[in-house]
């Protein structure tokens, strides 16, 4: 932090010495005041884009137009933005027009008071045209000056009063709120990747579950994620699921998480997506397939949020994997090997014991699972394989689809510890060509 700040104080300077007025600004002033960890400052300044180029030797013009250039000081870039006032917001994103200005109108257009504030690094004083101060003290996520007209300029912004609540523990002011409800369907003009990148800053929270409970009561969830939504309401058998429904269930799951990737995150939160489609009441509750339609329904919402194909294959595998260890100790010794070796297993047990702990169930099940993967080599778990495709064709066997089942077969023999050498491999996969046509 040092490091940073003392960088961040030379780039002041630097503004200063050239008669430009210059702040550090947002969430490094809120954090501050806060007693927040700091990892990044940005600064506001009068001295105009090219004035800031000139001034310093690397820069980026990330924003010209919005008067943001970034700069570079002793190995640190920090954005710095020149004081403006912005015109009509067409697209719910860019204004139509941008005017220099001073620090007082600055703070107008940004988004909510606790980050409208001003911070003097030279002369150690908080500039507060906002009352943000006040609202920290209060604890309240507030809009600066008309919410709907703030909301309006970025949509966006109607998760990240959600998710600033979140990360704080902070209440939303009621009028903030309102506007929220009210302007809820003008999220699905927010890029997807907005979208995502927010939603994964929510899950990552220590207060993830109520972060989706809020997002619920504003009424952006059924907007961003219908298919969670769908999830409210949805009964669970009593025996198995005494908590309540599967939206009770899930975030259950997610509260029982310690600092996880998003990637874990949202399949926790996707783990049961498909149980309203799958709904069967006869002479119980039943969600026959629920884990195979969710993992096609989590592709989808992936898809959508516009996630890395690793991601989503990711969290795709664990959603259709969430249920393997049901009757674990019953599984053959080569299905529980090859769970066990796969690069995801990490993240699998995890869901599994949110999966255990949000239904009230105990979760020692997990630790022995976890002390046998403890104990097994990668040479155990995924051995050389005994035979190859090439030993095959050496074998006088013409390649095709067959080849698949079978090498696979004679793998799940080695990891069960019925052959044990090369020898033994040729014979099981002789045995097996035999029996099945080319044509398989």
């Amino acid at each position: 932090m040092s490091e940073l700040l003392d960088a961040a104080l030379q780039a002041v300077r630097r503004l200063r010495a050239d008669g430009h007025e210059t702040y550090f600004a947002g969430g490094y002033v809120r954090d501050r005041l806060m007693g927040r960890p700091i990892h990044e400052i940005d600064i506001a300044t009068s001295a105009r884009p090219d004035q800031v180029e000139r001034l310093f030797a690397r820069t980026v013009a990330v924003g010209r137009a919005f008067g943001v250039i970034r700069v570079e000081r002793e190995g640190h870039w920090f954005e710095v933005a020149t004081f403006r006032s912005e015109g009509r917001y067409l697209d719910g994103r860019h204004p139509e027009s941008v005017t220099f200005s001073g620090p007082r109108e600055d703070a107008q257009r940004r988004d909510f008071t606790i980050n409208g504030m001003f911070f003097d690094p030279l002369e150690n004083r908080t500039l507060d045209f906002v009352d943000g101060q006040a609202d920290l003290r209060r604890r309240i996520i507030r809009a600066i000056g008309r919410p709907e007209e703030r909301f309006a300029e970025d949509n966006l912004r109607l998760m990240r009063a959600v998710r600033f609540a979140t990360q704080l523990d902070f209440s939303i002011d009621p009028a903030t709120e309102e506007a929220i409800r009210a302007l809820a369907p003008s999220i699905a003009h927010v890029s997807a990747e907005r979208v995502r990148d927010e939603l994964a800053k929510l899950l990552v929270a220590p207060r993830r579950s109520e972060g989706l409970e809020r997002l619920r009561a504003t009424h952006l969830l059924k907007h961003l994620l219908p298919e969670v939504e769908a999830m409210v309401g949805v009964p669970q058998p009593p025996e198995y699921h005494p908590e309540g429904d599967v939206w009770t269930h899930t975030r259950l799951c997610l509260e029982t998480l310690r600092d996880p990737s998003f990637e874990l995150a949202l399949a926790v939160l996707l783990h049961d997506i498909g149980k309203p489609k799958t709904l069967l009441i006869a002479d119980r509750i039943r969600f026959n397939g629920h884990d195979k339609v969710g993992a096609h329904m989590a592709d989808a919402i992936a898809t959508r949020l516009k996630l890395s194909n690793d991601q989503r294959d990711r969290i795709v595998w664990l959603v259709d994997r969430h249920l393997a260890f049901l009757q674990w100790e019953h599984m053959k010794q080569s299905t529980l090997k090859r769970l066990l070796a796969h690069e995801h297993i990490g993240d699998l047990l995890k869901l599994v014991r949110a999966d255990t702990l949000g239904s009230r169930a105990d979760d020692a099940y997990v630790d022995r699972l976890e002390a046998i993967r403890a104990t097994m080599t990668i040479e155990k778990l995924k051995p050389p394989p005994l035979l190859t495709g090439n030993d095959l064709i050496d074998m006088g066997y013409a390649p095709g689809p067959r080849f698949k089942s079978v090498l696979r077969e004679v793998f799940d023999a080695q990891l069960e510890g019925t052959i044990r050498t090369g020898e033994e491999a040729r014979a099981l996969a002789q045995r097996l060509m035999k029996e099945r046509p080319a044509s398989d």
